[in-house]
C-alpha cells in the first residue's frame, strides 16, 4: 500500500537524522531512584520537582477518595461529572494562585487549547515567544487568530508587533519557565507591555507552579506581579505530583472558558479521586518549604559540578538544567553512555528544540540526594 511505503520512508528518514524517539518502561513508582526495564537507575528525567508523585500521603488521599467518590467521573463537567471534589479543588487553586476563580482541565495541553481558542478568534491576534511549548502554538493556530511569533524574550520585537497590529483583541502567550531552556520569562516587563497596548497576558506556569514564589505559588508570586489582565495556567502533574491542569483568572474570564472552551465542554471530567488527592498535594506544597530548599541545593551542586565542561550549561535557576551538546547523534551517544551506568538523562532533539541545539535535559527533584547528583557529575566529567 502506498501509504505504508511513505510512512516507512518517513520513519527511516527520522531514524537516519537521529530523531527517532523510543519509550522506556517504568517498573516502579516515580522517584529519583527507579526501576526501568528491570534495572535500578538514578533518573534525571521527570518533572516531579518536589518528589510528591510517590508520596504516601497522596496515596492515602487517593484511597480515601475511592470510598467517597468512586473511580470515574462518568460524564462531562457540564452534564453530571462535576463532583464536590472538583469544586473544592477549583476553589482551593483560585485562592492559592490569588485569583477570584479557577477552572480544571484534564491536561495542560487541553487547558491551553481550550482557553486560548475560547478567548480569541478571527480578527484577533496572538503573540507568542518562539520557544513556547507546542501546546501554546497549537492553541494559537486552532483559535484562527493571526499568529505572530517573536524571538525568545525579545521585548522590543514584541512591542513592535503590538504597536502595529490592527487586531481587535491582543493576547501575548508565553511559558513562564521555558520547558527546554529552564529560564524564566520577564513577566513584569511583559505585563507592562500588555498594559501599554491593551493586551491579555496568557502565562503557562507548568514548570514554575509549586517551585517558584512564596509557598510555591508560582512565577507571579516570584515576581510579585498581579493583574486582571493575566490569564494564569498551571499543570498539576509536575510539582504537584498528580495529574491535570487549571486556568485561574477573573470571574468573567473563567465563566467564558466554562461556556466556550471546547476541551472542557466536550470531554469526560477527570476522575474525582485525582481532584481529592490534589487537595492534599496543595497543602504539602504550601507548607513544606524544605522540599524547595533541598531542590535549590541540588541545583547549586549540579551547576558547580558541571562548570568547565566542553558542553554549554544554559543559565537556569530552575530544576530544568539543559546541557547543550549540539549534534543529534552526539547527544544520543552521551545519553546512552550515561544509561550504561544506570543514569537516565534524556537527549532532547529537534523539533522539540531548534536545530543544532540537541541537549541533555537534566531534571532535578527534591527527591535527589547529594550522592545522586555527585554520581551524575562524575559520569559527565568522565565522558568529557
Amino acid at each position: 500500500m502506498k501509504l505504508e511505503q511513505e510512512l516507512a520512508q518517513e520513519l527511516a528518514a527520522r531514524e537516519a537524522q537521529g530523531l527517532r524517539r523510543v519509550r522506556r518502561r517504568l517498573d516502579s513508582p516515580q522517584r529519583a531512584r527507579v526501576e526501568v526495564d528491570g534495572r535500578p537507575c538514578i533518573a534525571f528525567c521527570a518533572n516531579d520537582y518536589l518528589g510528591l508523585a510517590a508520596d504516601p500521603r497522596l496515596a492515602a488521599a487517593a484511597r480515601e477518595s475511592l470510598m467517597l467518590h468512586g473511580v470515574g467521573a462518568g460524564a462531562s463537567h457540564l452534564i453530571l461529572g462535576h463532583s464536590r471534589a472538583h469544586q473544592a479543588l477549583e476553589e482551593a487553586l483560585a485562592a492559592f494562585s490569588g485569583y477570584p476563580a479557577a477552572l480544571l482541565f484534564s491536561t495542560g495541553y487541553m487547558a491551553n487549547l481550550g482557553a486560548i481558542s475560547a478567548l480569541v478568534g478571527r480578527g484577533d491576534a496572538v503573540f507568542a515567544d518562539r520557544l513556547n511549548h507546542a501546546s501554546l502554538n497549537d492553541a494559537a493556530l486552532l483559535s484562527r487568530a493571526t499568529f505572530r511569533r517573536y524571538a525568545h524574550n525579545d521585548l522590543d520585537a514584541l512591542e513592535r508587533l503590538l504597536a502595529t497590529t490592527p487586531a481587535r483583541r491582543r493576547l501575548v502567550a508565553t511559558d513562564a519557565v521555558f520547558s527546554m531552556d529552564g529560564d524564566i520569562a520577564p513577566v513584569p516587563e511583559l505585563m507592562a507591555l500588555c498594559e501599554r497596548h491593551d493586551a491579555l497576558l496568557y502565562l503557562d506556569d507548568a514548570h514554575g507552579f509549586g517551585v517558584l514564589g512564596e509557598q510555591g505559588r508560582g512565577t507571579l508570586s516570584h515576581f510579585g506581579v498581579s493583574s486582571s489582565r493575566i490569564v494564569y495556567m498551571a499543570t498539576l502533574g509536575k510539582a504537584a505530583g498528580v495529574s491535570g491542569a487549571f486556568v485561574a483568572a477573573s470571574g468573567l474570564v473563567v465563566e467564558t472558558l466554562l461556556q466556550n472552551a471546547r476541551t472542557y465542554t466536550y470531554t469526560t471530567a477527570a476522575p474525582p479521586l485525582l481532584a481529592h488527592t490534589l487537595l492534599t498535594s496543595l497543602e504539602l506544597i504550601a507548607r513544606e518549604e524544605p522540599r524547595r530548599e533541598q531542590l535549590r541545593a541540588r541545583i547549586a551542586q549540579l551547576r558547580e559540578g558541571l562548570a568547565g565542561l566542553p558542553w554549554q550549561l544554559l543559565p537556569s535557576r530552575t530544576p530544568i538544567q539543559p546541557l547543550i551538546v549540539g549534534d543529534n547523534a552526539a547527544a544520543l551517544a552521551l545519553s546512552a553512555r550515561l544509561a550504561e551506568q544506570d543514569i537516565l538523562v534524556p537527549a532532547i532533539r529537534p523539533p522539540t528544540v531548534p536545530p543544532g541545539t540537541a541537549r541533555l535535559r537534566i531534571s532535578l527533584s527534591s527527591d535527589h540526594g547529594a550522592a545522586d547528583v555527585a554520581c551524575l557529575v562524575a559520569a559527565l566529567r568522565a565522558a568529557a
